[in-house]
């Protein structure tokens, strides 16, 4: 028996009635009967379609305010029905079940009213029952029905009956389903953490993730292994929402790192005045604030030039002619900001394979969301760092007060030591990362590297003296022991931001006071692994 199934009966249910009229229109030239309920019915007829009522093929009107409507042994009958099953067949006849062969839905648009502030009982409207039921049996039935949820696949279906002479083949109507089902799962997912959210529950017993695909990647971190780009409905400018205006299609690890530039960036708002950060392998290698953009840019790249090649950027303002001038000088991988003027955008069209991404705004460092990460057999859950400390919230420990200038590089540090991989050590000097050393075993080997790393990039600029000479310092977590604060010390630091905690804090202050360091504690860590 051929797998191949004629499509002569459709019903159409749509939410987004983008494309519903081409859709029905080619259906009908290709003698399928049409059904449909409520707007979608009206939306064909005004079109001029003959198109039948779903309350007269089950003898019921549509009540209680829509909500019934499709949940009837006349619609789930003739989705379900085994057509090769004498038993299934002999009880559609008798009691009148025409068979439906192709079922086009689209659902309640949930996640788009909660993402607009919807309250609780608009949300609960927004729930999504008729469809997701048809969805499901149709989905089950893929033997014989063709279940069609994204607008995307209309064009599919109508050339798969083109190729088929008004038939479909059982692969095809098997891919159908499966994106069937992910769809009602997503949206299951989107209902069970809004009511998690809503209730204030912080560990539901059940989590469900969902995503919807926006690109198929070309391989992941490495070239042996597949990967795909998937976002979540999330509103918050970045990456996942920017727009591309240039350059080759984003890698795995273009993403990855350009999310964790931008979050940096988004550390400083626009207001403040112009931020840049520079990151390669998704640790910042440079970062500063300036007059200007491209000063910021620069002062940036002046921590460390040779870890900023083939980098991603990441700007808190538009970007301009005079920084992008600065930026196409080396090879840079992504600038990712909130806009760019017009001669920025035709100095970086020389450089065809410079991605430029724009996002018309900048991410909120404190908004709520899940930070999830697998692990062998599960998946570790928490709400994203979204901590940040202010001026006043800091406890000064030891007889030496910060000076107002340290003060403002001490805060500046924190910030960035946030979105360093631990352990985390980051020298700034006058409002600029001098040195930057992250993701060691030792928090001490962390304060060398960086340390080094200034040295090194005071030799290249020709001066007589580390980067660090007169610098502050953060550091994620607290000093267990005295080593790494006298390190920082012997760099040049002058004054230390760190969270405090350890067992032996009288130890570190006792150090930091006898070198003449003023320390203040932030009581939170930003561990980052």
């Amino acid at each position: 028996m051929s797998d191949l199934h004629p499509v002569r009966r459709a019903l159409l249910s749509v939410s987004d009635k983008t494309g519903l009229i081409d859709l029905a229109k080619a259906l009908s030239e290709r003698g399928v009967e049409l059904l449909s309920t409520g707007g979608s019915a009206k939306t064909l007829r005004d079109a001029g379609l003959t198109v039948k009522d779903v309350s007269e093929v089950t003898g019921f009107p549509e009540m209680m305010d829509g909500r019934v409507k499709t949940l009837h042994p006349m619609v789930h009958g003739g989705l379900l029905a085994l057509r090769d099953d004498e038993g299934h067949v002999a009880s559609m006849n008798e009691h009148g079940i025409g068979a439906i062969d192709l079922l086009v839905v689209n659902l309640y648009p949930f996640e788009a009213t909660v993402a607009k502030g919807a309250d609780y009982a608009t949300a609960i409207e927004n729930i999504d029952i008729g469809g997701p039921a048809m969805i499901r049996a149709a989905a089950k039935n893929h033997k014989f029905v063709n279940v069609v949820v994204d607008v995307e696949d209309y064009d599919a279906l109508l050339a798969e009956l083109d190729a088929n002479d008004g038939q479909t083949s059982y692969e095809f109507r098997q891919k159908l389903a499966l994106t069937a089902y992910a769809r009602t799962g997503a949206y299951d997912a989107a209902v069970s953490t809004w009511m998690a959210n809503a209730l204030g529950e912080t560990s539901p017993r059940r989590r469900v993730f969902a995503g919807t695909r926006a690109q198929t990647l070309r391989y992941g971190e490495n070239p042996h292994q597949s990967a795909s780009f998937y976002v979540d409905g999330s509103t918050r400018p970045g990456v996942a929402h920017a727009e591309q205006l240039q350059g080759k299609e984003l890698s795995y690890n273009n993403i990855n790192d350009t999310d964790a530039a931008f979050e940096l960036v988004s550390e400083f708002r626009p207001e403040d005045g112009p931020a840049c950060a520079i990151i390669k392998h998704a640790n910042p290698c440079g970062v500063a604030r300036g007059a200007t953009l491209a000063e910021a840019y620069s002062r940036a790249f002046d921590c460390d030039r040779t870890s900023a090649f083939g980098g991603i950027i990441a700007l808190n303002q538009t970007l301009d002619v005079e920084t992008a001038k600065q930026i196409t000088e080396i090879f840079t991988e992504v600038v990712i900001a909130p806009g760019a003027d017009e001669a920025a955008r035709e100095i970086f069209a020389a450089k065809k394979n410079l991605r430029l991404l724009l996002t018309e705004g900048l991410s909120d460092p404190a908004a709520a969301g899940l930070a999830i990460k697998q692990v062998t057999g599960g998946y570790l859950v928490q709400d994203r760092d979204n901590g940040r400390v202010d001026q006043w919230e800091l406890k000064t420990v030891t007889k030496r007060q910060p000076t107002p200038e340290e003060l403002k590089d001490l805060l500046f540090a924190w910030k960035v030591a946030k979105h360093v991989k631990s352990n985390a050590i980051v020298y700034v000097k006058d409002g600029a990362t001098v040195g930057v050393g992250a993701g060691q075993m030792s928090r001490v080997d962390s304060t060398r590297i960086a340390a080094r790393k200034s040295q090194d990039m005071a030799e290249v600029m020709g001066l007589d003296t580390p980067l660090t000479r007169g610098s502050v310092v953060a550091s994620d977590a607290f000093f267990p022991f005295p080593d790494g604060l006298l390190t920082a010390a012997e760099a040049g630091a002058t004054a230390v931001i760190q969270p405090g905690g350890s067992m032996r804090d009288d130890k570190v202050i006792e150090a930091a006071d006898e070198a003449g360091l003023a320390m203040v504690f932030t009581g939170m860590r930003h561990f980052r692994h």
